[in-house]
């Protein structure tokens, strides 16, 4: 039986999605590896190419926790920055946009353990205004650029 065309309906649908976001869950930032259930992240996790990333990870697992947890805060800063500006907005809509990119790094492989920890990081450092409510944490952006305040 021939292969399927690559403009038939069955064609397009698998394409589409490919390119789709799959799960937080089953994803591996040390090898950017996307898998779709428990048992294809149980496969990879057994896999060579993993354990050898995980013992680079073993060897300095300090430098690349902070280097993970300084692109995840640059990259999410620029977003607020960019798309919000200093606006106070509620950090799950950030966070959604954010997550909505397919190469966006994952929070699971940064020093925060979850939204509110990073949101009051946020909030310790002064990069933005936080701010608590019956709705939620809500941030508002900081801008230090010169160019904006004179």
């Amino acid at each position: 039986m021939p292969k399927a065309g690559f403009m038939t309906p069955k064609a397009i649908a698998q394409r589409s999605r490919a390119k789709g976001l799959t799960q937080l869950r089953f994803y591996c930032q040390m090898c950017q590896k996307a898998c779709f259930d428990a048992n294809g992240f149980k496969c990879h996790t057994m896999s060579e190419s993993h354990q050898r990333q995980m013992l680079l990870f073993a060897d300095n697992e300090g430098a690349y926790l902070d280097q993970f947890s300084n692109d995840f805060l640059q990259s999410f800063l620029k977003l607020l920055k960019r798309r919000f500006g200093t606006r106070r907005v509620h950090c799950n809509v950030v966070y959604n946009e954010y997550i909505g990119d397919r190469e966006h790094l994952h929070m699971n492989a940064t020093k925060w353990e979850t939204l509110t920890d990073f949101v009051l990081y946020l909030g310790r450092e002064k990069l933005c205004h936080v701010e608590e409510t019956p709705k939620g944490w809500f941030i508002e952006y900081i801008d230090r650029d010169p160019l904006t305040i004179a």
